[in-house]
């Protein structure tokens, strides 16, 4: 059980740590670049949604039960956004605003990645205890798929003003969350598979609701051009090409 949990820990932090480390050692601070970053990263975020989280929850739960946890998922990440909201005090003047508003963006998608995570890290501890063989696959494969969403993360928060510090201590927990998840995953193993089904539609609630409430709007703001749309299909489509491969 330990093992699992370390396992998940190292893989579900390295990927999103090294995709934190890209974002803010990036030089490029225009908003073209941010608003294809978003829109990449949304394109992507909603591959997951469409072609694992939802497909997968549904070959365990009836379509009714795995909408419920969608809108649960959903009510909780506008509970975040409200909490956020309050933290962050919107500045009168036009330059600081745009920057909160980028950072709040960062923070949001933190907190929806996180919860995305844990049925991930489960995934990665039930595949251990079917065989390492597995295990060792899953793993693999979430970490490489976690990169850019550590990049996703880095980039609104760095354009945002956090310091370095702080952003990776952000990413970092938010890859932790990929080992507790792993550890629920030791623990509950096949037995509880409803479980791990309602974790993946309360997920696809979470980053159904970034990518509509928080990361269209914002990258549309940003900038207004084909890139945006070019990196929103990109996302999409190599988030896709990674359910298959992997």
């Amino acid at each position: 059980m330990l093992r699992t949990t370390l396992m998940g820990l190292f893989f579900g932090t390295i990927g999103t740590t090294l995709g934190g480390i890209i974002g803010i050692i990036c030089k490029k601070n225009s908003n073209k670049f941010l608003s294809f970053v978003l829109s990449f990263a949304s394109g992507l975020m909603l591959a997951v949604v469409c072609f694992s989280l939802i497909p997968e929850a549904l070959k365990v739960l009836d379509a009714t039960t795995a909408v419920i946890g969608i809108i649960v998922g959903i009510i909780c990440m506008i509970v975040c956004e409200s909490i956020v909201n309050n933290k962050i005090k919107i500045d009168k003047t036009k330059t600081e605003n745009n920057k909160l508003k980028i950072l709040k963006t960062g923070i949001i998608v933190s907190i929806g990645l996180a919860i995305h995570n844990i049925p991930e890290g489960i995934a990665i501890g039930s595949g251990f205890d079917e065989s390492m063989k597995l295990g060792l696959s899953l793993a693999i494969a979430i970490c490489l798929h976690d990169v850019p969403e550590g990049l996703s993360m880095a980039i609104p928060m760095k354009h945002g003003g956090m310091k370095p510090w702080k952003i990776m201590l952000y990413v970092v927990l938010s890859g932790i969350a990929t080992g507790f998840g792993a550890l629920i995953g030791a623990l509950v193993g096949n037995i509880s598979i409803e479980v791990v089904a309602m974790c993946l539609s309360f997920a696809a609630g979470a980053m159904l609701y970034i990518v509509s409430g928080e990361l269209i709007p914002e990258y549309n703001y940003l900038y207004h051009g084909r890139l945006s749309a070019l990196g929103n299909m990109a996302g999409f489509i190599i988030g896709l090409l990674a359910m298959i491969l992997f």
